[in-house]
């Protein structure tokens, strides 16, 4: 009966795959997961919010005794929650940089970490916008006096921006012009606000804002591949749930919601 209930949300969702009783039982395990009822607190990078949002009531129907809490902000910021001791289940952050610090101090649950998503780093403008910039070369242009960048010691979007800029010869021309923000939803809001002439985020994140449009997608060979680790911490209360959700998200009904949404997925 459960069975039939996940395939119909599915169906209902419109994201168009189908799971047969062989590879519903591969993906998602075993329903009789976590009789008591648990909380799985979920730590994911600000740019997952959307796309989490939706493979929430997938992994919840079937798992109707675990509810899942969320946690966004910029990975690094996250990281040094964890660090902290902050009661975290799943760790999904932007950028290997901190599943690797977390791994490092054994905070991370062996044989849980997997690569899941991919994304690309894009520069964008307010939607009613008159420059007519040419690529990201066109920010030094004299008429663009700020731009929204991710800040580069905690924000993976930062990092990869700085990457991308030195690597295209124009990060000192534009380091007086650059505005730095705590994750890359702000970096999308002060470019939606008109407060900044342009700014680099995920695609996306550009995606879910009709408020901006797209000048130029960078060329991937100019900065660090974007990849999205996940992985259970070793101090977490419900384990086995955390494990089952780890897994979930690399089912095919939640991997038709991140490819819709601009994502691409990670090789293993």
């Amino acid at each position: 009966m459960r069975r039939s209930v996940v395939l119909g949300a599915l169906c209902s969702l419109g994201i168009g795959v189908a799971l047969g009783a062989v590879g519903l039982s591969r993906f998602l395990g075993s329903s009789s997961l976590a009789q008591p009822k648990q909380t799985l607190l979920i730590s994911a990078a600000a740019s997952l919010q959307n796309a989490l949002a939706r493979v929430d009531p997938l992994f919840v129907q079937h798992y109707p005794n675990v509810k899942l809490k969320y946690n966004f902000g910029a990975s690094g910021a996250l990281q040094r929650q964890i660090e902290q001791g902050a009661p975290v289940d799943v760790f999904i952050s932007a950028g290997k940089k901190q599943v690797d610090a977390l791994q490092q101090k054994g905070l991370l649950l062996n044989g849980t970490r997997r690569n899941l998503l991919t994304n690309r780093l894009v520069l964008i403008v307010p939607k009613h916008s008159m420059l007519a910039l040419k690529g990201f070369q066109g920010l030094a242009d004299l008429r663009v006096k700020r731009i929204a960048v991710g800040e580069p010691k905690s924000v993976p979007v930062g990092q990869y921006t700085e990457e991308l800029f030195q690597n295209l010869g124009i990060l000192v021309q534009l380091r007086s012009k650059l505005v730095l923000s705590n994750s890359v939803r702000s970096v999308l809001a002060a470019v939606e606000s008109g407060n900044v002439e342009a700014g680099v985020v995920y695609g996306t994140d550009a995606k879910i804002s009709d408020q901006v449009k797209i000048i130029s997608t960078a060329t991937k060979n100019l900065y660090s591949p974007i990849v999205y680790p996940v992985g259970v911490i070793k101090n977490s209360r419900n384990m086995e749930s955390a494990k089952a959700y780890v897994q979930f998200l690399s089912s095919p009904a939640a991997q038709s919601i991140f490819v819709e949404a601009g994502f691409g997925i990670a090789s293993p």
